[in-house]
């Protein structure tokens, strides 16, 4: 049994494609139980932000299980195959593994470093847990996701490092404008994460007035008053409709969209600096991955594009770029444990099954001598079991502690089934003493 992942986020699709695919906290449990009423899927948990749906399943057939997720996600979400595969991302194995541990890092998000994904993947895992659609492997890799992104949180200045993107970006701005035009008047394309946190340095720096631009007026309003009632300035939100007529006389324009194609093309900028009255230049910064401003605007006059590209030089940024390094290692360093442990668990049942087999020779022999050598009392038979006992331990030792060392490197099930080979072992029987609960000693 392996991990699938099915995942369709802001850095595949655009924003219109992830209001179709979004699910509301009432449809998760029904598109889970389809899942898992395809004979292929054991175990599925659902990841659903408005950043992102990723599934996490448990499948025995990769091809058959892939079927079953898109036919899924394409009844709720009205998409066809090929608009699906257009947009989504699909992940195995260990990649399945890996894309979990660093979205748990907040590596994965629109703003790096922030924990609210976090959160929404311990609500994902309760979820999936309440409703017994976890097993043992989501469980154990829902578990070890959180301790991953919790050590992240702990040891590293990953929460910063968003803010500190959009800060350096803020203050190339004003340094091109000089100390003798303040930034007074905004203009914030997207209302996401990163978009209110945009909003929120704008404001906090002194900037009086703001507009927030996004694909839905409700949440360009919420962010809007949001920051008007904690910063005591003018802000207002409009659609794509007014970019250009909300530019005009705008002193920056920061946009963080999360879009997979530019928002701001050469056109809008071109009609927002025809109306515009402002002398100074039209400063943007452009903090979208990939870019939401089309290059091309770069070549306009009165227009100053900063990008994530030319902030790489900072200071500061090179700090953030720091954390993030650091965050990668641990997802790293947590990957590696992780598939160890799993590595091992693979090739655990046979080695049990061995044992159990090694365990049923060593009494039938017992049994034999007792029934050769009537004449031996209590205390000599009960020498005798333990010496054979400890012959048939100290010969399995070395063997079993090595094909677990094996196994940890990858490859467990050839180590598994070498040992059912050389050892004779019945079909099924690993499955057996799984079964029954038999373990292995950590020692052998």
């Amino acid at each position: 049994m392996s991990v699938l992942l099915f995942g369709v986020s802001h850095r595949s699709a655009p924003v219109s494609v992830l209001e179709r695919l979004a699910v509301a906290d009432d449809q998760r449990g029904k598109l889970i139980d389809d899942l898992l009423s395809t004979r292929t899927v054991s175990e599925a948990m659902m990841v659903s932000t408005c950043n992102r749906v990723e599934i996490y399943a448990v499948v025995d057939a990769f091809h058959p299980a892939l079927d079953a997720v898109g036919r899924v996600i394409g009844d709720h979400s009205g998409l066809s195959v090929a608009e699906l595969t257009g947009h989504a991302y699909v992940r195995y194995s260990e990649a399945a593994v890996e894309h979990l541990f660093t979205v748990a890092a907040g590596l994965d998000s629109m703003v790096v470093g922030e924990q609210q994904i976090l959160g929404q993947i311990r609500g994902a895992y309760t979820d999936a847990d309440a409703n017994r659609t976890a097993g043992r492997t989501l469980h154990e890799l829902a578990q070890q996701a959180l301790r991953v992104g919790k050590r992240v949180h702990t040891e590293t200045g990953i929460d910063r490092a968003g803010a500190s993107v959009v800060s350096v970006a803020l203050n190339r701005a004003s340094t091109v404008r000089g100390e003798h035009a303040p930034l007074r008047s905004a203009v914030v394309l997207g209302a996401g994460a990163m978009g209110s946190l945009a909003t929120s340095a704008l404001a906090g720096d002194g900037v009086a007035d703001i507009t927030v631009v996004n694909r839905t007026a409700e949440r360009a309003a919420d962010v809007a008053a949001s920051v008007a009632e904690k910063y005591t300035v003018a802000a207002r939100g409009t659609t794509f409709d007014g970019v250009a007529e909300a530019m005009a006389d705008a002193d920056i324009v920061v946009t963080c969209t999360g879009s997979v194609t530019a928002v701001l093309g050469v056109g809008e900028i071109h009609s927002a600096l025809a109306a515009r009255t402002n002398p100074a230049p039209l400063m943007i910064c452009d903090l979208g991955l990939p870019r939401d401003v089309d290059p091309a605007a770069a070549r306009l006059p009165n227009v100053h594009i900063i990008d994530i590209e030319g902030l790489r030089g900072d200071e500061q940024t090179r700090a953030a770029e720091a954390d993030a390094l650091a965050a990668r290692a641990i997802v790293a360093s947590e990957l590696a444990d992780y598939l160890s442990v799993q590595r091992q668990a693979e090739v655990t049942p046979t080695v049990a099954a061995l044992r159990q087999r090694a365990a049923d020779v060593v009494e039938a022999e017992i049994l034999r001598l007792a029934g050769r050598l009537p004449d031996l009392d209590d205390t000599q038979r009960d020498e005798v079991a333990k010496t054979v006992r400890r012959v048939a331990d100290k010969l399995l030792h070395a063997p079993t502690v090595r094909v677990k060392q094996l196994a940890s490197s990858g490859r467990g099930d050839h180590y598994a089934e070498a040992l059912r080979e050389l050892f004779e072992l019945a079909p099924g029987a690993a499955e057996s003493v799984a079964a029954r609960g038999v373990g292995v000693d950590e020692d052998t």
